[in-house]
């Protein structure tokens, strides 16, 4: 069984990418922008867990934000058991970790990011 504990650096600088992204689109109340870079930060750090927590712990924190109780309870259940799937390296690969997809479901990964995740 392999554990995921490190994200490797390309990776880390594209997730930190999307969070700034994220970030900027939050300033500027651009919020379906701001949740689509929330979602790119997941599917990039899902499988490691520190990286597939904070994603989710962002993402509770702009249902709190925008009011959005399904997501709120969501990403509740998903702090819950997310960090220690990724950590025995068992997440659905291209889920967006957000409350309007189910947690378990497999997803197609944007081709930019795949790019990356396949590239050692």
């Amino acid at each position: 069984m392999k554990f995921n504990v490190k994200i490797p650096r390309h990776l880390k600088e594209a997730y930190k990418s999307e969070l700034k992204d994220y970030r900027h689109c939050l300033l500027k109340n651009q919020y379906a922008d701001a949740w689509y870079h929330l979602e790119r930060s997941h599917i990039i750090g899902q499988s490691y867990p520190i990286e597939h927590t904070y994603s989710h712990w962002l993402m509770l924190r702009f249902g709190l934000m925008q009011k959005n109780t399904k997501e709120v309870f969501g990403q509740v259940l998903r702090l819950v058991v997310g960090g220690w799937k990724s950590f025995i390296n068992h997440v659905p690969l291209g889920n967006t970790g957000g409350a309007n997809v189910p947690p378990l479901k497999r997803m197609p990964i944007p081709n930019d990011i795949e790019k990356l995740i396949d590239t050692k």
